[in-house]
């Protein structure tokens, strides 16, 4: 037996594990930068067309920065004036879920032989309870709020930083390889940019549309505030199959505690299965396109992989590295086999958008 091909592989499965280890332990550290890397790669045109104006590299970056920060800005405004248009009927809803609660009660006590007093006293004892923990809650709520607000402006530091200093980097990356494989080194820069700024660019787009869809086909069934539910379920597609099922779950709770009936929550149900649809055949395939690249079976993969290693932000940054991991692997000789597996066979690509729109038009 030759133990060579064996020891491969399994330096190959060490180098596997000690990954993923390394991943998961920094992930405080990694995060932030994963994400600032990302969103620097979709800023890179807005920087560069801004110094094309006459402004230099800082000016270009702190301004492509603010941009971000004013789109940013804008979305959640939105969110907060439709949250306050919500709060004013909480009157009404918090009346209805007192009714509910009432009938909940009343049917446990008939099936189950539980009367309302017992229910009570179970109730009382549950708060109790609780009521100690109140104050460590509060705390790691306080925690929590006090880390995404340092994080936040951490990746806005390392965004800036990023494209400041993009050359420095470059620089670095092509005099780690050989002469001979500076070529094949830029190539890997400018592919694995160009795929997570399409992918990005292409689910910001997307992310509008399910906007315009959502609230039309909310605001037809009658639920109220559906511009808030339109864009909170829009906003939800950065996260990878768990974010539409959650958006449209919170707008059937929310349909049922506004007094929606059978019809409402029917009509909910078929607006999402009907956009998803439409997201499925006609969106991903127009706007967001295959620039990623990955078969389906690893798509779930990398996405469960990444909310073990990285929770929620490891699922929305889990498809973006994988397509920069496609693009390395397929451009490196030995790593070109791993690149096919996690692969998919290329499709014939019309170009962009309004050229693929004037194809379909086009053809006889």
């Amino acid at each position: 037996m030759n133990a060579k091909p064996l020891s491969k592989s399994v330096a190959v499965l060490l180098l596997f594990v000690l990954s993923i280890g390394s991943l998961y332990i920094a992930k405080e550290f990694l995060v932030p930068v994963a994400l600032a890397g990302i969103l620097a790669m979709l800023l890179l045109p807005l920087g560069k067309r801004i110094e094309t104006w006459g402004l230099n590299r800082g000016w270009s970056s702190l301004l492509s920065v603010l941009v971000l920060l004013l789109v940013a800005s804008g979305i959640i405004a939105l969110l907060s004036f439709q949250i306050t248009d919500l709060t004013e009927d909480m009157t009404g809803v918090q009346d209805r879920l007192m009714k509910m609660a009432e009938q909940l009660r009343a049917y446990i006590s008939n099936t189950l032989g539980i009367s309302k007093d017992q229910q009570k006293q179970m109730l009382q004892k549950q708060q109790a309870s609780a009521s100690g923990n109140v104050g460590s809650v509060v705390t790691a709520i306080t925690g929590s709020l006090m880390n995404g607000l340092v994080n936040l402006v951490l990746v806005l530091v390392y965004i800036f930083l990023l494209l400041f200093l993009r050359n420095r980097f470059r620089q670095f990356v092509l005099k780690l390889v050989p002469v001979d494989e500076k070529k094949n080194a830029e190539t890997i820069l400018f592919e694995s940019t160009r795929v997570a700024r399409q992918y990005l660019g292409g689910l910001a787009l997307m992310i509008g549309c399910l906007w315009v869809l959502y609230g039309i086909g909310f605001s037809i069934v009658g639920v109220k505030h559906a511009l808030f539910f339109a864009v909170l379920c829009g906003l939800l597609e950065i996260v990878p199959f768990v974010g539409n099922l959650t958006g449209t779950g919170i707008t059937v709770l929310m349909a049922i505690t506004q007094g929606g009936g059978s019809s409402m929550i029917l009509g909910v149900l078929a607006t999402y299965l009907l956009i998803q649809f439409v997201q499925t055949y006609i969106l991903e395939p127009l706007v967001v396109g295959s620039e990623v690249n990955i078969n389906p079976f690893f798509t779930i993969l990398v996405i469960v992989a990444g909310e073990l290693i990285w929770g929620v932000p490891g699922m929305i940054l889990a498809l973006p590295l994988a397509g920069i991991m496609k693009v390395v692997f397929d451009r490196v000789p030995s790593l070109q086999p791993y690149g096919y597996l996690i692969g998919e066979d290329k499709k014939d690509d019309d170009g962009n958008i309004m050229q693929k729109v004037k194809g379909w038009f086009g053809r006889k």
